[in-house]
């Protein structure tokens, strides 16, 4: 990609400021016109002669930009000078995530154009939407459907790795893109999260099917979001860059998302509980964990149906919703009921709603339940089908999320019978103090809390207390993930799925519920 290439785009989307340096005026510019950059980076460590290095991020210092220097820098992008006495060559920019995301997409040749994609944003249910819509479109376009999802990715359909971010960095999502395509690939499922709108990471990038599950409070705080106005815009911008658009009738504040998709004038379905304003919808009256009964509803208006009765793998109605909005997306992209039904009775999702049983018939769930919404639906589901105890195993992350931590013994205090605070994710934060804000906000008497912050010992804790059959232990959080964030690094941990599993089969765990 040429330098001349670099500005052309920078001034089309006019974020092009000046091209100058600490030593040379903008009149430098025509001489680098013929400068051609072989590789695009924002990591210091990955430097050639001929890269173009981008300056983003609060962390950022300039110790990076001089070591970058060092191995063969010229030039760089940023919204302001940052190394002075020096030859690198500015490139100045009004935002330099927006100039990124747009170089990135030319730099890889606009790999989006040769991809049918699905972008899910939501609250809660994100990832599960996402491998149930890869789940079922396998069974169509079978290895031809890549996956950018906040616990795994896959680029060729079949082998996957684990994900560093919800939505990846612009720079990385549009190599990825590309090398998904070079491996065969002709689709692409993948979450967005507000944080990918905030954060300017899917900036110039148009979905083919953009689908918004729920909106609650959440992720506000001052590395976030600074209030829930800012969270709800960012979650919008998804609807702004679709083709087409699924909508939860069920979700809150839906009236103002119709009248978003109206004003856009964009295709429109519609999914809910009831046959009012939905195209589809699930009928409660057929209450089963696994089976669910799709129905038409007023609204249906698509040109294929696939109502019947349906079967999953994890049980939940908020994973019912999940499917169907995954069920009408893949039938929007021409896979047929057969091909669905057949898909979704196969399909799991790693730290959804795993379910492991002890000996004296008590039920253990894990789930990545995170949040205000995903915890209160969850434990609305326990309760819906245990009538013993519930314990609820929990912590909140370090740094993000702050208001997490009240909804957190908000919802304790409606649905829990014993709540034990535990570590999660911590980071740079006293687990300790984050487990006191939680307890702080149980307003309820009747809930016996503990704080213990080693999470295995918790875990185990708690399923000594379950000591009947009616009895449930929910493990929320963490999911499928085998670290702790401590102090900035990821610090291996068993898992929750492998510690239950460990407690339950040892010998020092009997039917009676007690360690020994």
């Amino acid at each position: 990609m040429y330098f001349s290439a670099v500005i052309d785009l920078l001034k089309k989307d006019g974020n092009f400021r000046e091209v100058t340096n600490f030593k040379q005026d903008s009149l430098v510019m025509e001489k680098f016109q013929s400068v051609k950059f072989d590789q695009l980076s924002y990591d210091s460590r990955k430097i050639s002669a001929t890269t173009l290095f981008f300056v983003k991020g609060q962390a950022f210092k300039l110790d990076y930009l001089n070591q970058a220097e060092r191995k063969g820098l010229r030039f760089y992008v940023s919204q302001t000078i940052c190394s002075v006495d020096s030859a690198l060559v500015a490139i100045l920019v009004k935002d330099v995530r927006k100039a990124m995301a747009l170089i990135a997409q030319a730099f890889f040749g606009y790999p989006e154009e040769k991809l049918k994609i699905v972008a899910f944003t939501g609250t809660k249910g994100k990832t599960t939407s996402t491998y149930f819509t890869k789940g079922i479109l396998d069974e169509i376009f079978a290895e031809k459907v890549a996956m950018f999802s906040t616990m795994e990715t896959t680029l060729d359909g079949d082998h996957y790795f684990k994900s560093e971010l919800t939505t990846p960095e612009s720079l990385d999502l549009y190599e990825m893109m590309s090398q998904a395509i070079i491996n065969g690939m002709t689709h692409l499922v993948m979450e967005v999260s507000s944080q990918a709108y905030k954060l300017q990471r899917v900036y110039g990038l148009t979905f083919d099917i953009g689908v918004f599950l729920n909106i609650s409070s959440d992720h506000i705080s001052p590395m976030e979001h600074p209030d829930f106005e800012d969270y709800f815009y960012c979650k919008l911008q998804l609807l702004h860059h679709s083709k087409k658009a699924i909508l939860n009738r069920e979700s809150d504040h839906f009236e103002e998302l119709m009248k978003e998709v109206r004003n856009l004038g964009i295709p429109t379905y519609v999914y809910g509980r009831s046959e009012k304003e939905c195209d589809y919808f699930i009928n409660d009256n057929f209450n089963d964990l696994f089976d669910f009964k799709v129905c038409k509803g007023q609204r249906f208006h698509s040109e294929s149906s696939f109502v019947g009765e349906y079967t999953l793998k994890i049980p939940g109605d908020f994973n019912q919703d999940n499917a169907l909005a995954a069920m009408m997306a893949a039938s929007l992209l021409g896979v047929d009921s057969d091909s669905i039904k057949e898909a979704l009775s196969q399909i799991s999702v790693p730290g959804r709603m795993e379910r492991l049983t002890k000996n004296n018939g008590s039920s253990v769930y894990i789930d990545y339940a995170h949040n205000k919404l995903s915890l209160e639906t969850l434990l609305q589901f326990v309760k819906k089908y245990h009538s013993g105890l519930l314990i609820v195993v929990l912590g909140s992350t370090g740094g993000k999320g702050i208001s997490r931590r009240k909804d957190f013994g908000e919802v304790l205090s409606s649905f829990a019978d014993v709540g034990i605070l535990t570590a999660d994710d911590p980071n740079f934060e006293d687990p300790i103090l984050i487990a006191e804000e939680i307890a702080q906000s149980i307003s309820s008497e009747k809930i016996k809390v503990e704080i213990i912050v080693d999470r295995k010992q918790a875990i185990r804790y708690a399923l000594s207390l379950a000591k009947s059959a009616e009895d449930v232990v929910v493990l929320a959080g963490k999911g499928a993930d085998e670290y702790q964030m401590i102090q900035g690094k990821k610090i291996f941990y068993a898992g929750d799925v492998a510690v239950a599993k460990e407690t339950i089969n040892t010998s020092g765990f009997n039917d009676e519920g007690t360690v020994s």
